[in-house]
């Protein structure tokens, strides 16, 4: 199940250390009480997907830990501290190391520096070799994974607070502080890079593009409208990663939409009605994107015209998807890899992990795609 997202009110969130699971604990979820997870059908199997390697990393602990691309090699880390570099192609550890103390968020790098979150607010930073560099402090939790750009950090902590850090010596060079609703989701909200800005998920659904130099924000878009006549029905927040390509950016909120706006100046291109938990996946024609259903949508990049839908993982809790090829691919609270096409959507493989679920956004390192669990298994699938 989708773990770290739990209902609260603002006015409690620094005090709540525990991490739960949305859909259980949502009074307003979509899915009913007599839902069960759609069972797996059998495949024929069109395609050859094989394991090319895993590596244990530790347990999440409740938490959201996405692995990073490095060039050729992966970077991941887990809830008990432990932080590894890994060769994408072979699976073989370029070195290993532990934290000071366990690990809430992470991994975020530029290739020059990386970055996690440590209990209570702590932040570590790296070298790409894994010597330590520096220990910042954040004002509350940290539990969106930090980014590198242009020379500067960025922690956004659990209060809403977002911090950019010198990327050498972690000295504070600015501090933006955004309102949160009165309520809202205990998550792990992305942010992203894109050249001179980072883009912020925030609470309440928006996006709001802030100049990594000096912290102003340049631009500020709802993704999810607040609703309803109460705040539970009111609660539309952005739980996965932003996905920025070419000269857009494209997004999903909980109780929202789904959609692709303008990089420069947040204008939306399109957006439609969607809820989903996680985030979306970008090529150079369709957005992919999974409902709080369990259904797997695809969307024409350009237009938002619905290309396919794939309900047969119904309340699987799937993860956000990723696309590969001729393949979009996601994770589900069994540990299932689920591979269908990209083009119509249909069956193609299924591969198993550990089986506890896939969470963490998916990456793409050469030819393998890399899935890690909450049981802290990261898994290398390639696609013959």
């Amino acid at each position: 199940m989708r773990m770290t997202q739990k209902l609260i009110g603002v006015s409690v969130l620094a005090m709540m250390a525990g991490c739960s699971t949305l859909n259980s604990l949502n009074p307003f979820a979509s899915k009913p009480k007599t839902a069960v997870p759609a069972p797996l059908l059998a495949l024929k199997g069109s395609m050859a997907v094989r394991t090319a390697w895993k590596l244990d990393v530790g347990k999440a602990n409740g938490y959201i830990f996405s692995p990073a691309v490095a060039g050729d090699s992966v970077i991941v880390a887990g809830g008990s501290g432990a932080i590894a570099r890994i060769d994408g192609a072979s699976g073989k550890a370029l070195w290993r190391i532990k934290a000071p103390t366990a690990l809430s968020a992470g991994v975020g790098t530029d290739g020059n520096v990386l970055v996690v979150g440590g209990l209570k607010g702590a932040v570590y930073a790296y070298d790409m070799n894994g010597k330590a560099l520096w220990t910042a402090q954040a004002s509350s939790e940290v539990l969106t994974a930090p980014v590198v750009g242009d020379g500067i950090v960025v922690v956004r902590s659990f209060d809403n607070r977002i911090v950019g850090l010198d990327a050498k010596t972690g000295e504070k060079k600015w501090t933006v502080q955004r309102p949160s609703p009165p309520l809202t989701i205990r998550n792990a909200p992305g942010m992203v890079v894109a050249g001179k800005d980072v883009i912020v998920a925030q609470p309440g659904g928006k996006l709001v593009a802030i100049l990594l130099a000096s912290g102003s924000p340049r631009w500020e878009v709802a993704v999810g409208e607040a609703r309803g006549a109460t705040e539970l029905e009111r609660v539309t927040d952005i739980g996965g990663m932003p996905v920025v390509i070419d000269n857009e950016v494209c997004a999903v909120s909980y109780q929202g939409r789904v959609g692709c706006f303008e990089l420069s100046t947040g204008s939306a291109r399109w957006t439609k009605e969607l809820s989903s938990n996680g985030g979306v996946a970008v090529d150079q024609t369709s957005v992919f994107a999974a409902n709080d259903k369990g259904d797997v949508l695809a969307f024409a990049r350009d237009t938002g015209v619905s290309s396919w839908k794939n309900d047969k993982l119904g309340y699987r809790n799937v993860s956000t998807p990723v696309s590969y090829g001729r393949t979009v691919a996601v994770g589900d609270y069994q540990g299932y890899i689920h591979f269908m096409s990209r083009e119509d959507g249909t069956f193609l493989a299924r591969a198993a992990t550990d089986g506890s679920a896939v969470v963490a956004t998916p990456v793409v390192v050469g030819s393998n795609l890399i899935f890690q669990t909450q049981n802290g298994t990261v898994t290398a699938i390639a696609v013959e």
